[in-house]
């Protein structure tokens, strides 16, 4: 009896010392294998992404495998996929003219359009051949040494029935439109701004502004002379300036600027949104590594609650008359003009030029004006002939309003408008002149986009979720409706995320669909739902090879045991269920979307690769932070805008470490960017005995100096009118205000130009922990925006560090050279 007393409690020992047994140890070699550089050799192609032809309701597309690229060419009518062409013959055929080697997988054909009577492709071919240039601008000897030769480009012709190749020895490819130029649907016009004002030239000199932009011969035509600087036509920005130092904006400011101008079909008018910015106060970022000497860069920058704010004015040009004028449209204090543009075409998207055409007609188009604490909405029409402002619909709300582009019936005879006004984003028929009709979608599920409107047929193409059952709410699906609202059809069954692109007409979609533990797939359907055919699977093979597995999908409960929250679990794929993992949760805390994915992805850095180095790497959504479910649960955070989410990503880590014995509840770290570099700071202030370690980046951490769009928005503001004078009120809880509770590892990182996110917000964390006497670390990435640009992968090997060291206990004496960033580049200087 005492033997087997013994023996009980010597298995009962061993079994809880082997299930406890701890990763310590971070495997740098498994993580540095799915760097974003790696997986880009892995996986190539992932979704079938459609030229549309303009003759017929035939595509092209180019796919990539670990076999190289093949272009194909799809027939939905007659149900038929082939190849463009032989890849094999083609590139003997370039190999005879080019005389440089090419083979099958290796065609390096750009610019590929079809041309002619849609039986022809064109492309281009770069060679080895250094170009010859008539150039006889005489160079120093330093910049002709440092200049690296263009290499000649051939062009060709190809007929897709007959297998001609034809090289196009005279062509001369058409300049790229430069950004500074709004051309008119017509060509007519081409509009741009100089010194605070609006230009145009016609199609004769816009030819030459093409060849030289100095050319001295092209003639412009001043529209406007009122123009001042902070006042002008142009670059209206108030939210991060344009990028461009005091330096380059005195160099600049001389030249051609792009103007946000929307154009009338027939070409005769165009509408644009003047801003006076001259009473938002300045930010500035200095660029510390320009060279010569350190670079001022000053944008205007309108903060949440702040009085000096701009003052939007809507304008109407005629061309034919060649004058313009403001249209009367003050409504609410504050208020925001929003010009909607038309829906782009699908067929025009290999063309030269797109012109931006608005929502409307010759005679009259679209706009939405916002009150400051949208929550008050008005969607508009603005007529050309009488000046007339026509309020179509008013959308009305205790907190924010959203809208989404207005569908226009029979050219804006009748009119779609989406709104959450039941607390669903959901479909609304009105006549044109803003009656209502009838409710068009109804139901516990969001409606997304307008995919498209056939107003013969009165049928209503869109996007949707949460409407199947047994689905995770968040995947996309395509649908189909009667204008009276009977005849809802799903027109994509299956249990995936669905991206949809419909084709001009409304008869055929390409799906694209997949979801985080699928390998994507490609379908092409009709609108009637019918699958026609299965175009591609993504090729997977090499990435497989290198023993990757797909994560894992989960539900848990939201803090309030009611709400249902959808999230992701990633395991390193050398996973092993008798040992105990350190969990890390990537967030995102919304409101405009969560940091969770539905469908596969190759942008691995945060989530699959982050768990290589030995984590259990948790993403899951929080109450308040997407606005794909709910009226409810995307504003939960309203007027609570640092804590809303944190109480949520706290109990899922609870319970999916009640869960599985392997997530070690005893250290959970927390990792995001931006709003999520926000939150995860946050995480580690509120909930300071949970939360051991974090990595912040670019964090908003003092909301009342990030942009007033997104803190007043999703916070609040509160609008107060006294004695006829109106005045706004803000106040937020921000993370310096609780710097002192923290108890774990924290490091901040900011880029050091950021102008999203200004480095302010991560200096004003640093001041209050400084402060209150704490240990933190700080990496500053110089000559870096909100991004980290050509810094990302410093940045994630020394988040790698941080939570190896801190949270797994990995205590591991590491090389002054992050040797794993080292192996990647060539030793060839």
């Amino acid at each position: 009896m005492i033997k087997l007393f013994f023996l009980y409690v010597f298995i009962s020992t061993t079994t809880v010392c082997f299930a406890q047994q701890l990763v310590t140890k971070a495997n740098y070699e498994q993580a540095a294998k799915y760097s974003p550089n790696r997986l880009k050799k892995m996986v190539f192609s992932t979704s079938v992404d459609p030229h549309w032809l303009k003759k017929s309701n035939r595509f092209w597309y180019m796919y990539e495998t670990t076999n190289g690229k093949k272009w194909y060419i799809v027939d939905p009518l007659k149900n038929e996929k082939k190849a463009l062409f032989d890849n094999d013959k083609l590139a003997a055929a370039i190999t005879l003219i080019v005389k440089d080697p090419f083979d099958a997988q290796h065609l390096p054909i750009d610019s590929l359009k079809f041309v002619r009577d849609e039986n022809w492709i064109q492309f281009q071919i770069k060679s080895s051949i250094d170009e010859v240039t008539n150039d006889t601008t005489k160079k120093k000897n330093h910049e002709a040494a440092n200049t690296t030769p263009k290499k000649k480009v051939f062009y060709f012709e190809y007929n897709i029935n007959t297998n001609e190749l034809v090289e196009l020895k005279d062509f001369k490819r058409p300049v790229r439109k430069p950004a500074w130029a709004n051309i008119s649907p017509d060509s007519a016009y081409v509009l741009f701004g100089r010194d605070n004002n609006l230009y145009w030239m016609d199609k004769q000199n816009y030819e030459k502004a093409l060849q030289n932009e100095d050319d001295s011969t092209i003639v412009e035509h001043a529209l406007t002379k009122d123009g001042i600087e902070n006042f002008s036509y142009y670059n209206s920005s108030n939210l991060s300036g344009m990028g461009e130092s005091n330096v380059d904006k005195e160099k600049n400011k001389k030249k051609r600027k792009a103007v946000w101008a929307y154009w009338s079909p027939n070409s005769r008018y165009f509408s644009l949104t003047r801003v006076d910015n001259r009473n938002v106060q300045d930010l500035w970022v200095i660029n510390s590594i320009a060279q010569p000497r350190p670079t001022l860069e000053t944008y205007k920058y309108w903060m949440p609650g702040e009085k000096q704010s701009p003052v939007d004015h809507l304008y109407l040009f005629d061309m034919q008359k060649q004058e313009g004028k403001e249209l009367p449209v003050a409504e609410f204090k504050d208020q925001d003009i929003s010009i909607w543009a038309a829906p782009g075409k699908k067929n025009n998207r290999d063309d030269d030029t797109r012109p931006s055409i608005w929502l409307g007609t010759n005679q009259a188009y679209y706009f939405t004006r916002t009150s400051r604490d949208l929550k008050r909405v008005d969607i508009c029409k603005a007529w050309v002939g009488p000046d007339t402002i026509q309020t179509l619909i008013q959308e009305r709300f205790n907190t924010y309003v959203e809208v989404k582009r207005l569908g226009l019936v029979n050219e804006g005879k009748e009119l779609i408008e989406w709104s959450e006004r039941d607390g669903w984003g959901h479909f609304y028929l009105y006549d044109g002149n803003g009656k209502f009709k009838n409710q068009i979608t109804s139901g516990p599920y969001h409606c997304e986009d307008i995919l498209g409107i056939d107003s013969d047929k009165r049928i209503l193409y869109f996007t949707a979720n949460a409407r199947e059952k047994n689905e995770n709410p968040y995947y996309l699906h395509a649908y189909s409706v009667h204008l009276d609202g009977t005849g809802l059809t799903l027109l994509d069954a299956g249990n995936y995320d669905h991206a949809i692109e419909i084709n001009d007409d409304n008869r055929y979609f390409v799906d694209n669909y997949s979801r985080v533990n699928t390998v994507p797939v490609s379908a092409l359907y009709n609108t009637d739902g019918k699958l026609l055919m299965n175009l591609e699977t993504a090729d997977l093979s090499a990435l497989m090879a290198t023993g990757y597995k797909f994560p894992e999908t989960f539900t848990v409960k939201a803090d309030d045991g009611i709400t249902d929250l959808y999230g992701v679990l990633y395991k390193p794929f050398d996973f092993d269920s008798t040992k105990k993992y350190p969990v890390i949760e990537y967030v995102y805390p919304g409101p405009q979307t969560e940091a969770v994915n539905t469908s596969f992805s190759t942008n691995m850095n945060r989530t699959d690769r982050l768990a290589q180095l030995g984590f259990i790497i948790v993403t899951v959504g929080n109450r308040g932070g997407n606005p794909s479910r709910s009226k409810w649960y995307h504003t939960y955070g309203y007027g609570n805008l640092r804590d809303y989410g944190l109480a949520d990503k706290k109990t899922a880590a609870e319970q999916l470490c009640n869960k599985y014995s392997f997530m070690d509840i005893n250290r959970v770290g927390i990792h995001g960017h931006s709003g999520g570099g926000f939150m995860s700071a946050a995480a580690m202030l509120v909930y300071p005995d949970f939360f051991k370690v974090a990595v912040s980046s670019s964090g908003n951490h003092d909301n009342s100096i990030y942009n007033r769009w997104w803190s007043e928005k999703h916070h609040g503001v509160k609008e107060i009118i006294k004695g006829g004078d109106t005045s706004f009120v803000y106040s937020i809880d921000k993370n310096p205000d609780i710097a002192s509770h923290l108890k774990g590892h924290l490091m901040l990182s900011t880029g050091d130009i950021d102008n999203n996110v200004h480095p302010a917000n991560t200096i004003r964390l640093a001041n209050a922990l400084i402060k209150a006497n704490k240990r933190f670390d700080l990496v500053v990435l110089p000559g870096q925006r909100h991004g980290y640009g050509d810094m990302t992968e410093y940045f994630w090997w020394r988040m790698a560090d941080y939570f190896s060291k801190y949270l797994m206990g990995d205590t591991t004496e590491r090389s002054v050279n992050i040797t794993e960033m080292d192996n990647d580049i060539p030793m060839s200087k």
